[in-house]
């Protein structure tokens, strides 16, 4: 489905990614670990067009999106959840769910839009009850929950998840996790950039460990959880 290669990323002078390939296959769920500063950011907005490769190609369902607008990659089926969340904070719930929406702003897809909606709500049955609470008031479990449901409400065939534990209590990194579970049983491919290494291998059929800008490591996930070097660098044994 997705297809890096040898992707080159700068930020002026700083080299962020240096002859990075990778491949995520259709259905799978494949997870980018690696230390802070190691690049796993840079490759999702490299892959949505947020900071587009100098060299190298991405290529996703057989057709080069390296130099696309951002848009224009949302359209084809690719949604990103940023690190941070972002969500606009002054406006409600449903109306931060409504923009992820954007592509179908017409009054033909008024009933698509409220399909959506409703899917939203059912994954994350809490934000059908606070639909009408500012962004801004909830908790950071909540407020990840809507950035995920934003990035859905295109209905996307990719979905790039930037760090979607950090900083949550841990029942609602376990809610975020059985989330990403049941989304790929219903067809979404993922591709997940975590800090949270054992978490993110144990959800992961395939993984890439990402240091200084380079691939370092790669392997179904369920290797390298069991790897010494990873575990040792990564998982704290």
């Amino acid at each position: 489905m997705l297809d890096l290669k040898g992707i080159n990323t700068f930020y002026g002078s700083i080299h962020a990614l240096k002859n990075v390939s990778l491949k995520v296959r259709g259905g799978s769920i494949v997870s980018i670990i690696g230390a802070n500063g190691a690049g796993k950011s840079t490759l999702l907005k490299t892959i949505s067009g947020v900071t587009p490769a100098k060299s190298g190609a991405v290529w996703y369902e057989g057709t080069d999106i390296t130099r696309l607008p951002p848009a224009k990659i949302v359209s084809l089926g690719i949604s990103q959840v940023p690190e941070g969340r972002q969500l606009f904070a002054h406006l409600t719930v449903i109306d931060n769910l409504s923009l992820g929406a954007y592509l179908y702003y017409n009054r033909k897809f008024k009933r698509e839009i409220e399909e959506k909606l409703d899917w939203v709500f059912h994954l994350f049955p809490v934000l059908r009850k606070r639909s009408k609470q500012l962004a801004g008031t909830m908790s950071g479990g909540e407020q990840q929950m809507v950035a995920i449901g934003r990035a859905l409400m295109s209905r996307p065939k990719l979905l790039l998840l930037d760090e979607p534990s950090m900083g949550l209590a841990p029942l609602f990194v376990q809610e975020i996790f059985r989330v990403i579970k049941r989304l790929n049983e219903q067809g979404t491919t993922i591709l997940l950039v975590e800090q949270n290494a054992r978490a993110a291998l144990q959800v992961a059929d395939y993984a890439y460990v990402l240091e200084t800008g380079t691939i370092a490591l790669e392997g179904p996930a369920q290797v390298l959880l069991a790897d010494d070097k990873v575990r040792r660098a990564y998982l704290g044994k």
